[in-house]
Order: C-alpha cells, then sequence, then structure tokens
C-alpha cells in the first residue's frame, strides 16, 4: 500500500479502537484488560522479530523504548479506559482527548524545534472546534462521572500521548519498529500489571464479546494502528501527525450510525468537515516551485 495512504488508514483503525472498547469494558477491568492486551501484542511481535531477524535495540534504545510505551501505552490507553468505565461520559473524554494535537505541537515546538506555522495553528483549533461539535450531542455536564478522578486521568493520558510521541520522534525513531514495539509493550504491561494488582480485583467475566474485543484490540490496534502510527511519527512532523488525531471521532460517529444505528446529526456533519478542512489547513504543505 501507497505510504500516502498511511493517514486515512491509521484514522479508520484508530476510530474502531472505540467499538472495541466499548465491547470489553462491561466484562473486565481496565488495568487487567491492558495487561493482558500488552503481553499478547509482545508476544506476537517478538515471535515476528526473531523469525525475521531484527536487531534488538541497546541499553539506551531499550529504555528509550520502555519510556515510550509506558506513554503511550500504559498511561494513555489505561488513562482513557479508565475514565470511561469510572463514569466519564464519551463526549467529555472526546473532548479532553482533543487537546492532544495542540499538547503535542506545543511540545515538538519546544523541544523538537518544529517550526509550526501560523496557518497550522489556525488548523489546528479549526480541528478542536470541529471534534467539539461532533462530539457535542454525546456531551454532558450532569454526570456523575464527571469529577476530579476521572477528568485528571483523562488529562494525564492526553500529556502522556502527547509526550510519548514527542519522545519516540526525538529518541526512538531509529529502533527498528518490530523489537521497539515489542519492548514498549512489555514496559506497558509491567506498568498496567503492577497498576492492576494495586487497585484491582482481577475479576474476568469470560464472554464471546470480551474475547472478539482482545483478538481486535490486539491484531488491529495494538499492532496494526501503532505501528502505522509509528512509521508516520519517523517519517513526518510530530505537528502534522498528531492533526490526524482529530479525524478519529467523527468517524467513529460513521462507524456506530452504521453498525449500531446511532444518530448522526447535521451539527455532527458540519463538525466532521470543520475538522477536515481544519486537518487539511494544518497538514497541507506548499508545492515546491519548479527548479
Amino acid at each position: 500500500m501507497p505510504v500516502k495512504y498511511f493517514p486515512a488508514l491509521f484514522v479508520f483503525l484508530w476510530a474502531t479502537g472505540f467499538i472495541g472498547a466499548g465491547l470489553a469494558m462491561p466484562y473486565a477491568e481496565p488495568f487487567w484488560f491492558m495487561t493482558a492486551r500488552f503481553f499478547i501484542a509482545a508476544i506476537i511481535l517478538a515471535v515476528w522479530a526473531l523469525v525475521t531477524g531484527a536487531r534488538w535495540p541497546d541499553k539506551r534504545g531499550l529504555v528509550n523504548a520502555a519510556i515510550v510505551g509506558c506513554l503511550i501505552h500504559g498511561i494513555y490507553l489505561s488513562g482513557v479506559f479508565w475514565a470511561v468505565r469510572h463514569g466519564l461520559p464519551a463526549g467529555m473524554t472526546a473532548l479532553v482527548s482533543g487537546l492532544q494535537p495542540l499538547i503535542t505541537t506545543l511540545i515538538a515546538a519546544l523541544f523538537l524545534r518544529e517550526t509550526v506555522l501560523p496557518r497550522q495553528w489556525l488548523g489546528l483549533l479549526i480541528g478542536f472546534c470541529g471534534v467539539a461539535l461532533v462530539v457535542a450531542p454525546k456531551f454532558s455536564l450532569s454526570s456523575g462521572g464527571i469529577n476530579p478522578a476521572t477528568l485528571s486521568a483523562a488529562l494525564a493520558a492526553v500529556m502522556a500521548i502527547s509526550i510519548g510521541t514527542v519522545w519516540q520522534k526525538r529518541f526512538a525513531v531509529k529502533i527498528d519498529l518490530r523489537t521497539g514495539t515489542t519492548v514498549q509493550y512489555i514496559a506497558a504491561g509491567i506498568l498496567t500489571g503492577l497498576l492492576s494488582l494495586t487497585f484491582e480485583t482481577q475479576t474476568v467475566i469470560w464472554s464471546p464479546e470480551l474475547l472478539f474485543a482482545m483478538l481486535w484490540l490486539v491484531l488491529v490496534l495494538s499492532i496494526g494502528a501503532i505501528l502505522l502510527l509509528l512509521i508516520l511519527i519517523g517519517q513526518g512532523e510530530v505537528s502534522k501527525v498528531a492533526s490526524f488525531f482529530y479525524l478519529v471521532p467523527g468517524t467513529a460517529a460513521i462507524m456506530a450510525y452504521l453498525l449500531f444505528g446511532e444518530t448522526l446529526t447535521l451539527v455532527q456533519i458540519a463538525g466532521m468537515v470543520l475538522t477536515t478542512f481544519g486537518v487539511a489547513l494544518a497538514t497541507l504543505q506548499k508545492k515546491q516551485p519548479a527548479a
């Protein structure tokens, strides 16, 4: 598949994660589920790396890969799942997550010295407004799940993936994807495993929905989507890669409409159009003049 299609494929695969999360959370606690998911993905990737003779990172590479894994996988995914399970409404979760491209771009500008044009900042702001419109029908301030704990978990998750994305670009982009991602998942699995042993009961209700969600999230998200994300980070500016996350809520809303018959309002459609325009403004490059 041509590289130019990777952003669209990443957005589509990442959006399916919300469907998988909705299927899994009634049957397993978030830290336990993440631990199982991460170690299964690590085993698959480790076998792939050994069969293909991939090069394993040195000590510094191991440390950097582990840091990225704890940030992008361990803290981000677990924080979002924990907040949702403890009552934070989907609209509020998506809106907080919508801050991620702005935060990532700011960190990249400060620490990677990436040049962010006024046009790109405008595109990011427009994209965030579009996300707000997409999630508006599910936005509610009356839910009992909106409290300091759930909001802190969601914000910590957003900060973690923002810092993790920049850390990957700065320190881990040259590590082989097969071995580097294996180390990421082992580190993330250890972190969430400790959290599960500390804060959870490890109660699991085995069901076809849980097994399907685990299979889907491991193969499609933890391997397919994450490898695409790491490739995109390695090949482009972090600020532009981060802007693709704006397209996820709209894509997830379309999926929910097609699969589950959820409503899709004119406000949401307008938000999708606005978000797409914002992402285009933030990512399109000027054509170079002919020599």
